[in-house]
């Protein structure tokens, strides 16, 4: 797996720049381009820093498949919450969410 091929794609999925995953992330900016211009893979800290900043576990960044291996916590609460919706609260939310 080309990690800086599966960071860039996460960006562009979500209108995201690096600059603003590193913001949300909480590194430096030059911590991942000095990291990618030396041709080497992040540390595990910065990929775990990376990983919150998007929102994901560290299994569904490595993941080849969009279903996820293991769900944040934040997720879990999120599905929860949405079974104690109607069809059509649901429908709502889905429309909201693929509309943003």
């Amino acid at each position: 797996m080309d990690i800086y091929r599966k960071i860039d794609k996460l960006c562009k999925d979500r209108g995201w720049t690096i600059y603003e995953l590193c913001k949300r992330a909480n590194i430096p900016q030059t911590t991942l381009s000095s990291s990618r211009k030396r041709n080497n893979d992040p540390s595990i800290s910065t990929l775990e820093a990376l990983c919150e900043g998007f929102g994901i576990t560290m299994s569904q960044f490595f993941s080849e498949s969009n279903v996820p291996l293991d769900l944040t916590d934040k997720q879990k609460e999120l599905l929860e919450q949405w079974g104690y919706l109607s069809d059509k609260q649901k429908k709502a939310v889905y429309e909201l969410i693929k509309n943003m």
